[in-house]
């Protein structure tokens, strides 16, 4: 029990930082594992060396809640300077966001509302939107990040198998000095065919080129679902248990 609780503890954090917090919601970030394959998810988000995480694996398994755990932690202690948050809009021909009513943050919502879900979490609605407007949270396309490059920035990129290979490689390419990038998705659940499959197709490029020092890969399965037992069973059913 004792090596239990000193490693929770590994993981605890309390904000330091004040600035957003006009309504009082000074909750401390905790990441606390709830299984092995999220420790090591963990470890490698924690650690300074591994500037690329993937987390691939089926629904329920933390992939999202604990790189954007990480991300408002990193945020919180002045490790980053801002919070991008990314994902392949599929559902809307693409990178197509035109026809859709506001801004691109309102165009976007409907893909970050899961990142946003906890961050709102740590922030008011009204500290989200001032962070928002002072870019201390951007939210951005795939196709927008041509050409960039993000210094002393968390990147949070959810959903990842819908992108191409090419968006996947453009994407890791913007990491600059100070910054993270963590990739999730689950290749089972694509909208894109096999050799579309950007999420896909770098893990298997992971494979062949064998250990990175700055890049690594985290696969979770059924085994660490921490939804409700029904997601698991659904998954069985569907044919998706490993």
């Amino acid at each position: 029990m004792g090596r239990q609780r000193r490693k929770k503890q590994e993981y605890m954090y309390i904000s330091q930082d004040n600035h957003f917090n006009d309504n009082g919601r000074k909750k401390q970030v905790t990441i606390i594992p709830r299984s092995r394959t999220q420790e090591a998810y963990v470890d490698a988000l924690l650690n300074s060396q591994k500037s690329i995480v993937f987390a691939s694996g089926p629904a329920g398994t933390g992939k999202t809640m604990i790189a954007m755990l990480s991300a408002i932690k990193h945020f919180k202690t002045g490790e980053v300077d801002k919070i991008v948050c990314t994902r392949p809009a599929v559902g809307v021909d693409d990178e197509k966001h035109g026809f859709l009513p506001g801004d691109l943050n309102q165009k976007m919502e409907p893909w970050t509302r899961p990142l946003f879900d906890v961050l709102h979490e740590y922030y008011s609605p009204k500290e989200t939107a001032r962070m928002l407007e002072e870019q201390f949270i951007e939210i951005s396309p795939l196709a927008f990040m041509r050409g960039r490059t993000f210094k002393n920035a968390y990147i949070v990129a959810d959903e990842m198998q819908n992108a191409t290979p090419n968006q996947m490689k453009m994407l890791l390419t913007r990491i600059g000095e100070g910054s993270k990038i963590v990739v999730t998705g689950d290749v089972k659940q694509t909208d894109r065919r096999e050799k579309d499959n950007g999420l896909l197709d770098f893990m298997q490029l992971t494979k062949q080129f064998g250990d990175s020092e700055h890049i690594e890969t985290v696969q979770f399965s059924h085994k660490d679902i921490e939804r409700h037992p029904a997601v698991t069973e659904v998954l069985t059913i569907y044919g998706d248990n490993d």
